[in-house]
């Protein structure tokens, strides 16, 4: 269960990222908005994931 929080995270800082350099370069507001939903969605996915093996870890 480790490994899939880690991927998450992972792939939430590389979203972030990506929204980051497309802002930055002046890049299209709706690629920004786009970014922005996959970011939260990651996020929630890696915050389900973490608590999942928290709880498993603590049963």
């Amino acid at each position: 269960m480790a490994y899939f929080g880690t991927i998450a995270i992972i792939a939430v800082v590389i979203v972030l990222l990506l929204g980051l350099w497309n802002m930055l370069k002046d890049g299209s507001t709706s690629r920004s908005q786009q970014l922005m939903r996959w970011r939260v969605g990651l996020q929630f996915a890696a915050v389900c994931i973490l608590m999942l093996g928290l709880y498993f870890k603590a049963g």
